[in-house]
């Protein structure tokens, strides 16, 4: 299990498993709770980079950033090491 401190979002931690380069077992620590279970359902079995890819650069209200955006920094980063 991964996790990732998020940063100007309401969640606080993003949880995840990566297995044979695929998203699994995504968890949000606070935020909103019924549309980042949907996050972490809707990425569940997908390839790390087309996660990624779907939700970099998305943002929340006035916010730079997101949920989703957080959860491809994460994933990015873990691609990058």
């Amino acid at each position: 299990m991964y996790s990732y401190k998020t940063s100007g979002t309401c969640s606080q931690q993003i949880n995840y498993d990566i297995v044979d380069g695929k998203v699994h077992n995504v968890t949000f620590v606070n935020g909103c709770p019924g549309n980042l279970k949907a996050i972490g359902i809707l990425v569940e079995g997908l390839p790390v980079e087309e996660v990624a890819a779907k939700l970099r650069g998305i943002h929340c209200g006035n916010r730079s950033t997101s949920c989703g955006d957080q959860l491809a920094q994460a994933l990015e980063q873990h691609l990058n090491k």
